[in-house]
């Protein structure tokens, strides 16, 4: 059968600065099944999930509804649901959990302040607390928006779930359904495409040390597109894997050229020119498209690290 996760696979489509973007990411927990918009086509109240996406428009936080992961018969409404809320800016990451049994207790949450990387009204209003299990893999299987979520993505989660990866959750949509499965892994919020479940493991035992598997990584959802690509070019060139050592600090002109500043917590800096070009020959973006696209894509032109007099004047 042909999906457009296959033919993005058989086109060898590079997935790198392919990430959804968002500074900071809020997790509801919603049993049962999802619509294509899931905030509003779930078991979810639609009024509150059109709240939430109106308190997020333009703050840099990024909604999405979890599970566990297996079968989704309608069981009724959870008396208790997890909240997660995680900022992936590099130097002030981190990753907070809560408990309720109301999810309209949300609408007190300060979107723009969460954005910012301020966690106090989560925590104030839900006794929102640091998470201090092991890293959350959240995997996309919406079918409701693309089938190969559902074909690749449902059964990547029970597989890592029943072989006791801990912090697995199904997820509404992380973006790039033909790279699915697709995966997100919070607290540092690199997100991965065409996963395997022995990938996925070393991804998270990586996370767990601190450090930043590259292979199969689409990028850091805290950078626009151009970044994404430029720091995981950077990671690769420089050898470095390490998490929070390395932030976009500077990202000058538009499509289809930029040239990126990626620098170091030591002092390093580089300069990166990234130019967008198209996913040739046209393919189906999305299993549901009538007609075929020719997807951008970020290609890395060049990287250069730049003297300490040059990055000084810089």
């Amino acid at each position: 059968m042909s999906t457009c996760s296959t033919a993005s696979r058989d086109l060898d489509e590079p997935i790198s600065g392919t990430a959804a973007t968002a500074t900071t990411w809020l997790l509801l927990e919603q049993p049962g099944p999802w619509g294509a918009k899931a905030l509003t086509s779930s078991h979810l109240d639609p009024a509150l999930g059109r709240a939430l996406e109106a308190a997020a428009k333009g703050t840099g936080v990024r909604v999405a509804l979890i599970r566990r992961p297996g079968r989704h018969a309608d069981s009724g409404p959870p008396t208790i649901r997890q909240v997660y809320v995680a900022h992936t800016v590099p130097g002030n990451g981190w990753l907070r959990s809560a408990t309720i049994r109301d999810p309209r207790r949300l609408s007190d949450i300060d979107f723009a302040a969460l954005g910012r990387g301020d966690h106090s009204t989560f925590d104030s209003a839900l006794g929102g607390r640091p998470h201090t299990g092991d890293p959350l893999a959240l995997v996309c299987t919406n079918g409701k928006r693309d089938r190969c979520c559902a074909l690749l993505g449902r059964p990547l989660a029970a597989k890592l779930a029943s072989s006791g990866v801990e912090g697995v959750w199904e997820v509404t949509h992380l973006g790039g359904h033909r790279f699915s499965p697709t995966l997100l892994v919070l607290p540092y919020g690199y997100a991965y495409g065409r996963a395997e479940a022995h990938a996925v493991k070393d991804v998270l035992h990586s996370a767990q040390r601190g450090r930043i598997v590259v292979e199969g990584c689409r990028g850091n959802s805290a950078w626009e597109r151009p970044g994404q690509a430029a720091e995981l070019a950077v990671r690769r060139a420089a050898g470095e894997y390490a998490a929070d050592t390395l932030a976009v600090v500077r990202t000058e002109g538009a499509a289809p050229r930029w040239e990126v500043t990626v620098a170091h917590t030591d002092g390093r800096r580089w300069h990166v020119v990234v130019a967008q070009g198209a996913s040739l020959p046209a393919r189906p973006e999305s299993c549901g498209a009538s007609v075929l696209g020719s997807p951008a894509r970020m290609d890395v032109v060049a990287v250069r690290e730049l003297t300490t007099t040059m990055a000084l004047v810089g």
